[in-house]
C-alpha cells in the first residue's frame, strides 16, 4: 500500500470512530465530495488498510463475563505441532486473540467464555489435547482498565 494521505488519516480515524457513518456524512467530515469519498474508501479496502467493519460488543451484557489471558509454551517448535495449535485456536471462537511472542510464553491467547466452568471445558477438552503443548498459564482478567480497536493515526 502506497503512504497514506492527511486525508486518508482522517477518513480512517472517522471510520474507527463510527463505521456506520453514511459516505455523505463522511465526505463532509474530511472535506471531500461524495464521489471521491467513495472511492478513496474503496481503494483502502481493496489495499489491506480497512480489513472488515464490526459492532463492537460488550461481553458482560452478552453472556462472555469470564476473560482471561492464556500463555502457551510449546513443548517443541516441531512445524507439524505449530501448525496444528494454528489452525486449530483459529477455529476457536472463544479465542479473540491469538499472538506469537518472545519470551518464557510461545503464545499469548486472549479468551472469552461465559463463565470459569465454560473455561474449564475449553482448557480440557481442548487446549491441553492439542499435541505439543508442555504449559498452558491463566491469568484471569479481573477488571477492564483499557480496551480500544482504534490505531492511533
Amino acid at each position: 500500500m502506497e503512504k497514506l494521505t492527511e486525508q486518508d488519516r482522517r477518513l480512517l480515524a472517522a471510520l474507527q470512530a463510527n463505521a456506520r457513518i453514511s459516505n455523505q456524512e463522511l465526505a463532509e467530515k474530511v472535506g471531500m465530495s461524495a464521489s471521491a469519498c467513495w472511492r478513496r474508501v474503496r481503494a483502502l479496502e481493496q489495499a489491506g488498510a480497512i480489513r472488515r467493519y464490526a459492532a463492537i460488543l460488550d461481553g458482560p451484557s452478552v453472556g462472555q463475563a469470564f476473560h482471561a489471558v492464556v500463555h502457551v509454551m510449546l513443548a517443541r517448535h516441531d512445524h507439524s505441532h505449530v501448525d496444528t495449535f494454528i489452525a486449530e485456536v483459529q477455529r476457536r471462537p472463544e479465542v479473540l486473540d491469538c499472538f506469537a511472542v518472545t519470551g518464557e510464553a510461545d503464545y499469548h491467547l486472549r479468551v472469552t467464555c461465559e463463565d470459569l466452568d465454560a473455561y474449564n471445558r475449553f482448557l480440557e477438552g481442548f487446549l491441553f489435547r492439542l499435541p505439543g503443548i508442555a504449559n498452558v498459564r491463566t491469568n484471569l482478567v479481573l477488571k477492564t482498565i483499557k480496551q480500544e480497536t482504534a490505531l492511533p493515526l
